[in-house]
């Protein structure tokens, strides 16, 4: 695999050998000697062939023939860990910033890579997060299966991924505060949108999405009801039964609410669009402002939607009491597959326990 690399000498030593044989054989003639002849072609053949007898006999030069063929690998000047694994997934080479910065990888499953063997037989690229002592790197992870080894390449993230997360948490607190507004307007306490954010989160993960498309969901949620700022006040707040006029004019908010928020280009404003559109969606398909029918209904809609109608029915509001609990759950029971997903309903009445000590926590 290195044999090239191994017995190759630099031009400089191929050049000093050379000077040095003809000395030697200028010696040799003017002395008649046959030993320093045959010594001279020795050094010839060296510095022709760049092959030296001596270095691979003792095998002088293999460490830092191979340090330096590693090294030709790598990006010019690169000041992070770089370390090179071989198919069996042991280190044969990493760089001293690898030593100083993360001398506790002892392999590549320190990493958690388990395909690398499939990345070195179809020169595979990837790219991978790993922290380590309180720093957050990208790996990129590149097959080369000529030499049989994988390349690892780590940058430091950590200042990135801090100015990141600031910048969720502002996003946070921007779409936690505008949901407040909607809620405000209509009387209800920000509590509501936090508990059916966190409902949301819950509810997304036992569903089997990803963390990332919970968590998502749990910033956008918020917004479900971002539509009621465009609602009059006497009609949001009125203490008795909508009048069929009325009930079509407060069912505005969701498309108002999904104009408002559709034209971001940010995932979690996107997200948000798709909550205030839908989370009023019913899955029998007599819901609004669509009326969409069973899993064509977002799932953002539809996880929101049994958030929202578990935290409002059990919430206080100017034309009803909160309900006791016993009263929702056969609520939930009755419109599993007409009001509310069948499913969802499930993943929460089995989880209750769960959603109880979010709603605890965040009483009004």
């Amino acid at each position: 695999m290195y044999k090239k690399y191994l017995i190759n000498m630099k031009n400089s030593e191929s050049y000093f050998r050379m000077f040095i044989a003809s000395l030697v054989l200028l010696y040799a003639i003017y002395s008649s000697s046959f030993i320093f002849a045959f010594i001279s072609m020795i050094i010839f053949y060296t510095a022709s062939t760049r092959f030296c007898f001596t270095y691979y006999l003792f095998n002088i030069n293999k460490k830092y023939s191979i340090d330096n063929y590693y090294l030709s690998l790598l990006p010019k000047y690169r000041t992070s860990p770089v370390f090179i694994f071989d198919n069996k997934g042991e280190i044969t080479f990493e760089n001293s910033f690898s030593k100083h910065e993360l001398p506790d990888i002892t392999s590549i499953k320190t990493l958690n890579v388990t395909n690398y063997e499939s990345i070195i037989e179809n020169n595979i690229e990837d790219t991978m997060e790993f922290d380590s002592n309180g720093k957050n790197y990208q790996i990129k992870l590149k097959g080369i299966s000529e030499e049989n080894f994988i390349l690892a390449y780590f940058t430091d993230v950590t200042e990135l991924v801090e100015l990141n997360k600031a910048i969720e948490d502002t996003q946070r607190e921007v779409i936690y505060a505008m949901g407040e507004i909607g809620e405000t307007r209509s009387r209800e306490t920000g509590n509501h949108v936090k508990r059916v954010a966190l409902y949301s989160n819950k509810l997304a993960l036992l569903y089997g999405l990803s963390k990332e498309e919970a968590d998502k969901l749990q910033m956008a949620s918020p917004m479900l009801d971002i539509g009621k700022v465009g609602i009059p006040d006497a009609i949001l707040n009125a203490p008795r039964k909508l009048t069929v006029d009325e009930f079509e004019i407060m069912k505005t908010h969701a498309s108002l609410g999904y104009d408002m928020l559709k034209s971001s280009s940010k995932p979690i404003l996107q997200a948000a669009a798709i909550v205030a559109n839908e989370h009023h969606e019913k899955f029998d398909g007599s819901g609004y402002p669509n009326g969409t029918i069973g899993e064509d209904i977002h799932i953002y809609g539809r996880i929101t939607a049994v958030a929202d109608v578990f935290d409002a029915l059990g919430s206080i509001r100017v034309y009803k009491k909160a309900w006791p609990l016993e009263n929702i759950l056969e609520f939930f029971q009755r419109e599993s597959g007409k009001h509310l997903d069948p499913k969802l309903v499930k993943l929460f009445t089995d989880n209750l326990d769960e959603f109880l000590v979010i709603r605890d926590k965040f009483k009004d």
